[in-house]
């Protein structure tokens, strides 16, 4: 029996913007959103300049905004946001990709280094599987810590194949817009670069 599958990477993908920079406007207010950025700036440039990883400067800005909120509140700002916000960020190609292939049976994967949180709610209202970056929880609070790595990069493949067994697929899709998909990418049969741009 011919089984497929296609793996859809969220920001930039399928949405026009990146969602943790969306989301962090949407719970804190767009000055306080650029009063920390300003802050965490040279986090920021480490990053760009290599000095320090992906992961490390993720921790940072959501230190920053969230260490120390309530999961349950933070939570509740995800549903609001994943049903008030993300819609208006959708690609609509991207979305026609992704019905068609559930039309035909195929497993849609969304593989993402953005949290879980707001994702899901979106991701389960359509029926999709989700493998994303989770947060630390202490306390019922937000530590800003991500558990084990970031969702990026190689650790987009090792989920990936922790969770699928790729033997089993004839065919495999993989969407992407970075160079934080391009593992991703590398292990599919069909892979597409940037394909909902208009």
């Amino acid at each position: 029996m011919k089984k497929e599958i296609a793996f859809f990477d969220f920001d930039g993908t399928i949405t026009t913007k990146d969602t943790l920079l969306e989301f962090i406007k949407y719970s804190k207010g767009t000055f306080a959103m650029y009063w920390g950025f300003l802050l965490n700036s040279p986090f920021l440039v480490a990053y760009k300049l290599k000095i320090i990883t992906n992961q490390r400067a993720k921790e940072k800005v959501l230190k920053y905004f969230f260490g120390g909120m309530n999961i349950i509140e933070f939570n509740n700002y995800c549903e609001k946001f994943s049903t008030n916000i993300i819609p208006s960020l959708l690609r609509p190609k991207a979305i026609e990709a992704i019905q068609k292939f559930k039309a035909s049976d195929t497993s849609v994967v969304i593989v993402s280094a953005s949290p879980e949180n707001w994702i899901k709610p979106w991701a389960d209202g359509l029926g999709l599987q989700l493998l994303a970056t989770q947060l630390v929880i202490n306390e019922q609070k937000i530590t800003g810590d991500i558990v084990g790595l970031n969702c990026y990069g190689p650790e987009k493949v090792c989920r990936i194949k922790n969770h699928y067994d790729l033997n089993d697929y004839n065919t495999i899709y993989a969407y992407g817009d970075s160079g934080g998909d391009t593992d991703m990418l590398n292990i599919s049969s069909q892979p597409h670069f940037k394909p909902f741009r208009d």
